[in-house]
């Protein structure tokens, strides 16, 4: 897990701060304690709040829109979706040497999934498809858009610039192939939808072998759902990956498109993150190994 700072304009955050924002504007809960959650998360610190709430600040400027992002949009997503995700109590403003807003919501229980030693890899492949299959269904008049539902080649200059790092780290022959693959892949043609478009093992919470929540929102928006299916190759094990697919109902472009949503947010992240966020760093290696398995 990671506390480390990870960005250049990264801020200090730490739970005395976190208590100071507390007493001065929530002084109902000024009074339970706070702890800071161990995460492997790159946008926001979390900080857990007595026994039923949780703490969300943006780490650095980049972040920062995410937290007006989900307070306006959790409230229409939440409840036309399956299972729990995270519910603002509070919207905090910036005060006492903390610049920007940030958020409380309630506490979710679970635990993110070890993604080599899931209890029920069929059962989460079919929950998380129930899940994004609700989630396309929601209206999406007037939904924002954002660069990761964009289509994909609109990657390629932070891809090949990644893959020119990565040089030695990486088979970089077989990784461009695969990559070139997926730019050539049809684009997809249909109205635009909702997509979560960060559904990593940490934003994925399971309870006794089962999907219990989804959390963070920040980059949600209207656009490709091909984005989603990254969990197929960051999360599920191969065996289940076309239980997932047909679950889901992706066709060959969509899944050709999420195959490299996959491969690019990993290489992208694997050397920005290798030496400060080790569970990250971790986690793409899989990723490019999974996909170059296949």
């Amino acid at each position: 897990m990671c506390a480390l700072k990870m960005h250049a304009d990264e801020v200090e955050i730490d739970a005395p701060l976190v208590r100071r924002l507390i007493a001065r504007q929530f002084p109902e809960w000024a009074e339970l304690p706070v702890e800071r959650l161990e995460s492997a998360g790159t946008e926001n610190a979390m900080f857990r709040l007595g026994g039923e709430l949780v703490v969300r600040l943006p780490r650095h400027p980049g972040a920062v829109d995410s937290i007006e992002h989900e307070q306006r949009w959790l409230s229409l997503l939440g409840p036309r979706l399956p299972v729990a995700v995270p519910e603002p109590l509070g919207r905090g403003r910036a005060d006492d040497g903390f610049p920007w807003p940030w958020s409380v919501y309630g506490w979710l229980d679970g635990r993110n999934p070890a993604v080599d030693a899931l209890d029920a890899p069929e059962t989460l492949a079919r929950e998380l498809a129930v899940f994004l299959r609700a989630l396309r269904r929601v209206d999406p008049t007037n939904g924002p858009t954002h660069i990761r539902p964009a289509p994909l080649s609109t990657r390629e200059t932070e891809t090949r610039a990644a893959l020119a790092q990565l040089a030695g780290a990486v088979d970089t022959e077989a990784v461009t192939a695969v990559w070139e693959e997926a730019v050539r892949a049809p684009q997809h043609t249909g109205p635009p939808v909702w997509a979560h478009a960060d559904l990593s093992p940490g934003n994925v919470l399971v309870a006794e072998g089962r999907l219990s929540a989804v959390i963070d929102f920040g980059c949600a928006r209207i656009g490709d759902p091909a984005v989603d299916l990254i969990a197929a190759w960051n999360l599920l094990p191969a065996g289940v990956r076309d239980t997932f697919r047909e679950a889901v109902g992706a066709d060959d472009a969509e899944w050709a498109r999420g195959r490299g949503w996959a491969l690019s947010i990993s290489l992208i992240q694997l050397p920005y993150y290798r030496e400060t966020n080790p569970v990250l760093a971790a986690n793409s290696r899989h990723v490019i190994r999974e996909i170059l398995a296949e």
